[in-house]
């Protein structure tokens, strides 16, 4: 049997134990390994959603203009879709992604606009704001806008939810992932919860992001708000797809923690995944020590590839300029 498109392909995704980074962990730890979606990450699940659901509603037109913000791995879920409907792609990055991620997103025909990391999000020269101009001046254009578009939630909420489910036969206690949009956690969490109320929810942050504080105190301190190095987790913002209903717990996870930790999954499980799934990875294991036992089933998810960081976190020589390594 083949498939009529690559985004055929997207999701069932494989579960995978984790034997070695786990020592001293009681309970089973399990991956859920999302770069074996086409485009290399789980974001190829809410792109698909989010455009299916503009078309739906008569929002993308035959023709158009997909013009979103991202950090890599969104782009590249939506111009897999793309490809198949006829749309052209416009992203805007900002500079502190990978250069990895922009020469992938231009190799699969969409132009990229790179803009400074060190603005506010309101300020004009923002990835978010060059986007939202983009959208106003271009004819026929989408912005599917990730962050508060509930689509993003949905396509979790579909589909990975009760992959895990099914893929743990329903023994999952608790999810861990990082959280940026807050699509992923959200839209798995609600699903999970709905099968069982006793399912725990952990959010993986990064410092200089305001998620965590805000959980806690229900206060959006700006002065939590600095420049980190991770990709794809922690926001400057509150999207609308982070229900922090649904997230029981943040744990925050240094640059250097999230780094070190993806580096052991690659040289000690075999899995070679990109920046954030050590930060989840390293953030779910901090939560298991403390507070699981050996009846737990923890499943951290792995957003993606770690093509996306060869001249980051697997090159020696960049890693030392940040001190990360000796």
């Amino acid at each position: 049997m083949y498939l009529n498109h690559i985004t055929e392909a997207i999701g069932r995704t494989p579960l995978v134990k984790l034997n070695k980074v786990t020592e001293g962990i009681k309970a089973t730890v399990l991956a859920k390994v999302e770069y074996f979606n086409p485009g290399n990450s789980v974001k190829d699940r809410m792109a698909l959603k989010m455009i299916e659901d503009a078309e739906k509603a008569g929002i993308l037109q035959p023709g158009g203009t997909i013009i979103e913000g991202t950090s890599g791995n969104t782009g590249m879920g939506l111009a897999l879709a793309a490809t198949a409907r006829g749309y052209k792609c416009i992203f805007t990055l900002t500079d502190k992604q990978s250069k990895e991620k922009m020469d992938i997103l231009r190799a699969v025909g969409a132009e990229v606009i790179v803009c400074p990391t060190n603005v506010a999000p309101e300020d004009e020269r923002s990835y978010y704001s060059v986007a939202k101009r983009l959208n106003r001046e271009i004819p026929n254009s989408f912005y599917p806008n990730q962050y508060d578009n509930l689509s993003n939630t949905a396509a979790h909420y579909e589909t990975t939810g009760p992959e895990i489910w099914e893929q743990t036969e329903g023994k999952v206690t608790c999810l861990a992932t990082g959280v940026g949009t807050g699509g992923t956690i959200c839209g798995i969490s609600k699903y999970l919860k709905e099968q069982s109320s006793a399912v725990k929810a952990i959010g993986i942050d990064t410092y200089g992001s305001v998620f965590k504080k805000y959980k806690e105190t229900g206060f959006f301190d700006e002065n939590e708000i600095y420049p980190y190095k991770t990709e794809g987790i922690g926001e400057d913002i509150l999207p609308k797809n982070v229900d922090f209903s649904l997230i029981d717990q943040f744990i925050k996870v240094t640059d250097k923690d999230g780094a070190l930790m993806t580096r052991r999954l690659a040289k000690e499980e075999g899995l070679f995944v990109g920046w954030s799934c050590g930060s989840a990875v390293h953030g779910a294991l901090e939560y298991a020590r403390e507070h699981l036992t050996e009846d737990d089933v923890l499943v951290v998810i792995l957003p993606d590839h770690g093509t996306r960081y060869l001249a980051k976190i697997y090159n020696d020589d960049w890693m030392r300029e940040q001190g990360y390594i000796e």
